[in-house]
């Protein structure tokens, strides 16, 4: 019998359907289930004969040894639930209630199916490289990694920011722009693509640093090796900056030394149907389709 963790941040109207279907479905499949407290307070509006254990911490998660989690949502619920897990590198099912859904691959009205597979392992683990964050202060002391990106941003509607990047201690550049960008390859397909950054397939070993608004037009996205060590220097009129990990965000000054590496442990995702990215951006992307005689 699989152990799992139920996860989710917010339960939508339109969502109830398959909230309902899950824990259905779990029931009759017989899975030893627990749910993220936060998320089962919110389940059980809807459910309220629901009656599961819960999880409200990484302490409590990691003394549970969990198999996998399965979240509900899309691929920011992923990402939030990256937090919980840390690393224990557990592997994770997403079920896509969101739009895109590059990471939460399951489709909905699947769910059933996917629990199927699921138990009796009929599925593929993929490992995904992240972002390990280090400064000289306490920021992100808790998670200090991303999945899928690390920026550095101007706070306000003031001037622009001057920010000196730097590979394995050589500069690489100096960007007049309202930030910068550093993803993993599966960031590749979110904030640094609406940049101008490339698209990289999840299992290349490289990072992506992107200017967010360059003033030089001549500052280009670079691709480098995830062995490389990224690190900062901000200069500016405002006094902080704004610095983020995923969705998480705290505020530097240009005196706070931040770096950035590959992180020590990978996330772990669960594939169904032997899913492919380059079928998965066909998909989502509408690569290859046209609409002219639609």
């Amino acid at each position: 019998m699989k152990k799992l963790l139920v996860y989710g941040k917010n339960v939508k109207d339109q969502d109830s359907t398959y909230i309902r279907q899950l824990f259905g479905s779990l029931r009759d499949l017989a899975f030893e289930v627990s749910v993220y407290k936060p998320y089962y307070k919110q389940v059980k509006n809807l459910l309220p004969d629901l009656d599961f254990p819960t999880v409200s911490d990484h302490k409590e998660f990691r003394e549970e040894k969990f198999d996998l989690v399965i979240t509900m949502g899309g691929d920011g619920t992923i990402l939030n639930a990256m937090t919980l897990i840390k690393d224990l590198s557990t592997p994770m099912l997403g079920i896509n209630l969101g739009r895109l859904g590059f990471l939460a691959n399951a489709e909905k009205a699947k769910i059933h199916q996917a629990l199927l597979k699921i138990q009796n392992g009929n599925y593929d683990l993929e490992e995904r490289n992240m972002i390990g964050f280090r400064s000289d202060e306490d920021h992100f002391r808790d998670c200090p990694f991303a999945l899928n990106d690390f920026t550095i941003l101007k706070r306000d509607n003031s001037a622009m920011i001057l920010i000196h990047c730097y590979i394995d201690g050589a500069l690489l550049n100096s960007y007049w722009a309202d930030g910068i960008i550093v993803s993993t390859p599966t960031g590749s397909t979110g904030y640094s693509l609406s940049c101008g950054g490339p698209i990289i397939t999840p299992n290349c070993g490289n990072f992506v640093i992107a200017p967010v608004a360059p003033h030089n037009l001549n500052a280009r996205p670079v691709v480098v090796d995830d062995s490389s060590e990224i690190s900062f220097k901000v200069e500016g009129r405002a006094e902080s900056y704004l610095v983020t990990l995923d969705s998480r965000n705290d505020i530097i000054t240009s005196e706070n030394k931040i770096t950035l590496n590959k992180c020590d442990f990978p996330a772990r995702l669960i594939r169904l149907d032997n899913t492919s990215f380059f079928k998965t951006i066909h998909q989502k992307l509408m690569w290859g389709t046209d609409k002219r005689n639609g």
